[in-house]
């Protein structure tokens, strides 16, 4: 287990800078005073809602007379897009910090329910607020319900568990999203018949299970020449990923489509390119990182489905706050949209 505390204060002049204007400009936007352009205003307001900025926030909070902690457990591990959403954490330390928040990483096995309950339960009472990456089981479910009674807010992040009395889920629409990779492997495929290949982390991670589900509902409907094979469980693992797809693809030389729902995605393009098959079959996996962006311009993935992971971060924080403050969610603004990225529209 891993920890990690992020801190330091948002300023106007953080604005300025990141809105590109001076500090001036910013002021007269804020008191709505003339003389700036209209582009202006709005690059200035923009900026400010992105950062969810108030001037004054610094002192309301000391006015509240403490600090709050949050506990974000995420998955231990090289799994790229989490990584992606702890740095994003890091990047909101000033953020942070004029809200007098605390923020502490706790990484452990999600795909284990006894370790991850366990991590669980040894921050009741400390925390405040937690964001935890969960796996949909008894006894995960159990250690949020006990945090929730001892008064602390919980938050699910991209794996949801809805059986629990968590307070909200920050993520994707996840039945969507495998709904949309099957329409994408189906139409990738074209008019060859033959097998597809699912590899996911853990059928336990309700994310991957809910990704599962909606690609086999399209795959039924829509591609009935297409015959969905049993799911591969990698942990997320590449080493792993690659050995159980070398196998199969050892027993299937009619694999024209594969759905990588999680990451482990450097094991699924070896084990690809070791079979010679990376030009021959369709491969759809999920979000841009710097591997998946170098698999899309080389052809070896055919399209990624993104989702962004500054959001999630951003959107963790601002809920499990707002949560903490007795104050609505606003949930237009925490909704996570999903995009298709193939390379000639790599942002």
């Amino acid at each position: 287990m891993t920890e990690e505390t992020v801190s330091a204060a948002l300023t106007l002049k953080d604005i300025a800078r990141e809105a590109g204007v001076s500090l001036a400009t910013v002021d007269r936007v804020l008191h709505n005073r003339p003389g700036v352009r209209p582009d202006t205003v709005r690059r200035v307001q923009e900026t400010i809602a992105r950062n969810a900025f108030q001037p004054h926030v610094a002192a309301a909070e000391l006015a509240r007379g403490r600090a709050r902690r949050f506990a974000f457990v995420m998955p231990s591990g090289p799994n790229p897009f989490m990584q992606q959403i702890e740095a994003y954490l890091g990047e909101m330390s000033a953020w942070l910090s004029a809200r007098r928040l605390n923020v502490e990483m706790v990484a452990t096995d999600v795909f284990d329910p006894f370790v991850l309950a366990a991590s669980l339960e040894a921050l009741s009472g400390d925390c405040d607020g937690v964001a935890v990456v969960a796996l949909d089981h008894p006894g995960v479910r159990a250690a949020i319900n006990d945090l929730v009674d001892a008064g602390t807010k919980v938050v699910t992040l991209v794996s949801d568990v809805p059986s629990s009395r968590r307070h909200h889920y920050v993520g994707i629409d996840n039945i969507a999203a495998g709904r949309t990779a099957a329409a994408l492997v189906g139409r990738l495929v074209g008019e060859k018949s033959g097998k597809v290949a699912i590899i996911a982390g853990s059928q336990g991670l309700r994310d991957h299970a809910e990704r599962i589900f909606g690609f086999n509902q399209v795959m039924a409907s829509e591609f009935p020449g297409l015959s969905v094979l049993p799911v591969l469980e990698g942990r997320d693992e590449d080493e792993r990923s690659q050995q159980l797809l070398a196998r199969l693809f050892g027993r299937h030389a009619d694999i024209v489509g594969l759905y990588n729902v999680g990451a482990g995605t450097q094991g699924v393009a070896s084990a690809l390119s070791e079979a010679g098959r990376e030009k021959q079959v369709a491969f759809v996996a999920h979000d841009i990182t710097a591997l998946t962006r170098r698999l899309l311009l080389q052809g070896v993935m055919d399209a990624a489905i993104s989702q962004n992971p500054g959001h999630e971060a951003r959107a963790a924080v601002r809920v499990l706050l707002a949560l903490a403050r007795g104050e609505p969610i606003l949930r237009e603004q925490e909704k996570i949209r999903i995009d298709i990225v193939m390379r000639d529209n790599l942002p």
